[in-house]
């Protein structure tokens, strides 16, 4: 990452933390709700008055019109939509409303502490909830109102939000990353040795970073353990990565077996398996295991772009945090193909008709979340504005709803229309326009609304 550099088998460092989290991060306890308690719909809702309906699927801003919001959905929308004495009713003074943003690829915990805080001798299950929860308000309050959490201990952090306990966005979680022996999420230190061999669980594995499995039997047992603990999708490892120590990037991770009987246990729920993959090899093995989305395919070359269009495979992108001169040099090589390669695939996965979504992919950099609504804009010189916000939006959406009867929060996200949940943000300008009005959330979305409450009102 950006700061932090993370060499598992040199450094330990990461090994280290696990290990001074492993417990902390098992306790059901997190902070309570910050202050700012979102505002409760009333029995007859809230009334969005002379506000312009963004149709993100279409590209088209609608003429002043009402939108009515009763419990969790919109319920109607029109100049006839009328408030009755009961509902609140806010004047929109022709402001654009788009659904609340949604990213495809987050790490909830982990994207809340650094390494240096997960080694401090002051971290405690407190702290790590004060820090989650600090980190997951902020994040709806940046507009993300529904994410995909693919990798880690996010669980807990879910119930709580679900519950009001913790202000954030809606999580589709997918628990530890799954990964081969040596593959991109085993984070073992140099010195942990396998649990085949000593029986040990390895400190990642007790703190639900990632989980190690080996074979077929082991890798159903760990798709079922992730389902049973409540993971909407599954996330395996299926190539080399670039913050990994044991796994080469040009590395091929399980064998077709191995990755069909993940796919084939997630299908038996309903779901689908994701995987973290950059080159051509090891997306054509998950695509012919039936692997359902590749996350990054950074290095992807035009005729696996084909196949992945024709088959309706999902390209999952990001456009990762730039290598700087803070990081091993010999990290910084490795990930030269990557940083290069991604300015590549956005443009031709888009042209050859591949499913695109959007996700950030910040891990052990607090600091850098702030930047989660800049990363949309990065994307500029190969979107629209109207192409850009359907991605971050509509087209996540769909992505999404592959969890089927495993999604979390069943509705309609990512559009505005009567019948779908509302997730909404109430914007001072056209982004249809001037997309950049999405890098600045503070100062340009006027009101914040996720499951019919409202989170920001100005």
């Amino acid at each position: 990452m950006k700061t932090f550099n993370i060499r598992i088998k040199r450094s330990g460092i990461l090994a280290a933390a696990f290990g001074a989290l492993s417990a902390t991060l098992a306790l059901p306890v997190l902070a309570q709700t910050q202050p700012g308690t979102a505002e409760a719909t009333k029995e007859d809702g809230i009334l969005f008055r002379n506000v312009r309906v963004v149709d993100v699927v279409n590209g088209r801003l609608g003429d002043p019109t009402n939108v009515l919001v009763a419990g969790n959905k919109i319920t109607k929308i029109g100049k006839d939509a009328a408030a009755t004495a009961s509902t609140k009713v806010i004047d929109a003074k022709g402001q654009t409303m788009i659904p609340g943003l949604i990213d495809v690829h987050v790490h909830m915990m982990f994207n809340s502490l650094s390494p240096q805080q997960m080694m401090s001798s002051d971290m405690s299950v407190e702290r790590v909830g004060e820090l989650s929860a600090a980190q997951s308000r902020a994040m709806l309050l940046r507009g993300f109102t529904s994410v995909r959490d693919v990798g880690g201990p996010s669980f807990m952090l879910k119930r709580m939000i679900d519950s009001g306990k913790v202000q954030g966005p809606r999580i589709w979680p997918s628990g530890p990353m799954i990964s081969q022996t040596s593959g991109h999420a085993d984070l073992r230190g140099p010195n942990e040795p396998s649990r085949r061999f000593t029986g040990k669980v390895p400190m990642a594995e007790q703190a639900w970073a990632s989980v190690i499995a080996d074979g077929r039997d082991e890798v159903l047992t760990a798709v079922r353990e992730n389902l049973r603990m409540g993971a909407s999708q599954i996330k395996l490892s299926a190539g080399g990565g670039t913050s990994s120590e044991y796994d080469p990037l040009d590395v091929t991770q399980y064998t077709l077996d191995e990755m069909k009987a993940g796919v084939e246990a997630a299908e038996d729920w309903n779901t689908y398996v994701t995987v973290h993959a950059y080159h051509p090899k090891s997306v054509r093995r998950a695509i012919e295991a039936g692997v359902k989305v590749i996350e990054h395919g950074n290095l992807l070359d035009e005729p696996t772009l084909k196949l992945m269009a024709e088959k309706g495979v999902w390209l999952s992108g990001q456009m990762l945090v730039d290598s700087t001169e803070a990081m091993d040099p010999a990290r910084r090589e490795k990930r030269k193909p990557v940083i290069e390669g991604q300015r590549q695939v956005w443009p031709m996965a888009k042209r050859l008709g591949v499913k695109l979504a959007w996700g950030t992919d910040f891990l052990f950099e607090p600091d850098l979340n702030a930047q989660q609504n800049a990363y949309i804009l990065r994307l500029k010189p190969y979107f629209t504005p109207a192409e850009l916000l359907r991605l971050v939006t509509s087209n996540n959406a769909e992505l999404l709803a592959l969890s089927g009867p495993r999604t979390p929060y069943p509705g309609k996200l990512g559009v505005i229309e009567a019948g779908a949940l509302a997730d909404l943000i109430l914007v001072n300008g056209n982004p249809l326009n001037d997309i950049d009005l999405l890098g600045d959330p503070q100062r340009n979305f006027t009101i914040i609304m996720k499951d019919g409450k409202i989170f920001k009102e100005r």
